[in-house]
């Protein structure tokens, strides 16, 4: 990266997720906001446009191509063509192809440079399955795209920031996909990220049991025996800062989180609801571990509220505001 791109600010991609959802009228929401970077929306040039006109913005919408630099007055899009019109609220599996090619642009001009990173409203995951397209969200479609064998997903807001060792699984089948290798393998990107993405020298991070109370010595479970504290004295062995495993109903007093970087937990359920208890509306989703900047909101598409100009921009505001800091960070490191 040469001097003149490190001293300018970030390019990115925000893509408009779901067309028959929120993500389309909040991208051009961010007309109201000035950010130091140059947003690009991904998504069908004439959906941008017609929800501009909505909203009462004053812009026009510019077919952008890479290397153009922003204008005042216009509103970039990345054109990508739907498959078939799009009625707010109604979603078409006909569209699902539409949605992950606009995940796929985003992602080649992330990895050849012409963005800095990307930002993703979000999808319709069952839309997409309905089409025939096998689809379990964006941090495994990503990861795919990227060729990276693991990534870790982690929400941030509310002074928070919660990882999780096992993603997007029934609750049947966490316990099997808990692995020492898994959970060395998470806390090892975490740890990295933390200090590449995030500018945090030797960060603390808090380690979630999987049982109640931890295990209880293993009379609720021998998980925490057997996986967890062998993989965190590894680890430790290493210079790591982990505490734990610590029983997940009492690892959120602020007192334990007062000097703690970030906390891992073991599963979807058991960390996120309390992040999103606090955050809800401006937290943001990171995938850590992927050779590219990616953030998102927090939340789904909303069908009931598309097309209403009701729906809560904080969300996806705070999901670019951290991709802009994700990308400096990274700029700062190399």
């Amino acid at each position: 990266m040469n001097d003149t791109k490190k001293s300018s600010q970030p390019v990115l991609a925000v893509t408009s997720g779901e067309p028959a959802g929120v993500g389309p009228e909040l991208c051009v929401r961010l007309a109201e906001r000035r950010f130091p970077a140059h947003l690009v929306v991904v998504g069908d040039a004439e959906l941008i446009e017609e929800r501009l006109g909505r909203a009462g913005h004053g812009l026009v919408v510019r077919p952008w191509k890479p290397g153009m630099s922003p204008e005042a007055g216009v509103f970039d899009v990345f054109h990508c063509p739907l498959a078939c019109p799009a009625l707010a609220g109604v979603p078409d599996p006909r569209n699902a192809t539409y949605v992950l090619n606009v995940l796929d642009r985003a992602v080649k001009g992330c990895v050849q440079g012409d963005f800095d990173g990307m930002v993703t409203a979000p999808v319709h995951k069952g839309v997409i399955c309905d089409a025939g397209v096998p689809f379990s969200g964006h941090t495994e479609y990503l990861a795919a795209k990227t060729g990276t064998p693991r990534v870790v997903m982690m929400l941030v807001g509310g002074g928070m920031r919660v990882a999780l060792a096992t993603t997007h699984l029934p609750l049947a089948e966490v316990a099997h996909a808990l692995t020492r290798e898994r959970l060395t393998r998470t806390l090892e990107i975490l740890h990295h990220d933390l200090a590449a993405s995030f500018g945090l020298a030797g960060p603390h991070i808090l380690v979630a049991g999987f049982n109640p109370h931890a295990g209880e010595g293993g009379h609720l479970g021998r998980e925490e025996i057997d996986i967890i504290v062998p993989v965190l004295e590894q680890l430790r062995a290493k210079g790591m800062r982990l505490t734990g495993p610590l029983p997940a109903d009492t690892l959120f007093a602020p007192h334990r989180l007062r000097d703690a970087d970030a906390v891992l937990a073991m599963y979807h359920d058991q960390g996120l609801p309390v992040l999103k208890h606090a955050s809800f509306g401006s937290g943001v989703n990171v995938t850590l571990g992927l050779p590219i900047v990616r953030t998102s909101v927090d939340h789904g598409t909303a069908l009931e509220l598309a097309g209403s100009g009701k729906a809560d921009s904080g969300s996806l505001f705070a999901a670019v505001g951290l991709a802009i800091e994700m990308v400096n960070a990274r700029r700062r490191r190399a």
